[in-house]
């Protein structure tokens, strides 16, 4: 299967933030990449995982679930969300071995459609041991997307500033000129 070309507003995220924002809000509706196989293969394409994850309907219902887990977990409670993010990392392990060319780690899962899955929970909890401050809900108005931010200062607050950063601006502009 081609994958279709990813028609969402932000890419590019780590892993676990890119799979949050396979929902996001266009013109007031939600839209869901998601939603069929075929937006499964355009996600798998994007985060380099085709051909080593089938893009099927395992596959896709494994990453709903994980998708679910890791809303619960940056939009919820930790508490809440733990053994729903557990569910999830317990469908693979990462194998040590040593290599010719030293150390490494392998992701290994008994079976392939939770690898996409385990992927993304797994870089969670990445995220959260490198800097979990830095994982953010973007502060535009009805925005749903999240980022990691990178910034020097970390004082990112847009999911992107060509959208929702000079949405915000221009509506304090609009509202400033309104009182004069």
């Amino acid at each position: 299967m081609s994958a279709a070309p990813d028609p969402r507003p932000l890419t590019g995220e780590p892993l676990a933030l890119d799979l949050l924002n396979t929902r996001w809000t266009e013109d007031g509706v939600t839209r869901d990449l998601l939603a069929d196989t075929e937006g499964l293969a355009a996600w798998l394409a994007g985060n380099g995982l085709a051909g080593a994850h089938p893009a099927d309907a395992d596959t896709l219902r494994h990453l709903l679930q994980a998708r679910d887990a890791l809303r619960a977990a940056v939009d919820g409670t930790p508490a809440e969300a733990a053994p729903l993010v557990d569910a999830v990392l317990e469908h693979g392990r990462v194998r040590a071995r040593l290599t010719a060319a030293g150390p490494a780690e392998e992701p290994e899962f008994a079976d392939p459609a939770w690898g996409p899955a385990w992927l993304a929970a797994r870089d969670y909890l990445d995220l959260l041991d490198r800097a979990p401050e830095r994982i953010r809900s973007c502060a535009g108005g009805d925005c749903v997307l999240h980022f990691f931010d990178t910034s020097r200062n970390g004082t990112r607050r847009w999911c992107s500033m060509a959208a929702c950063g000079n949405r915000a601006k221009a509506s304090r502009h609009y509202a400033r000129s309104k009182e004069n």
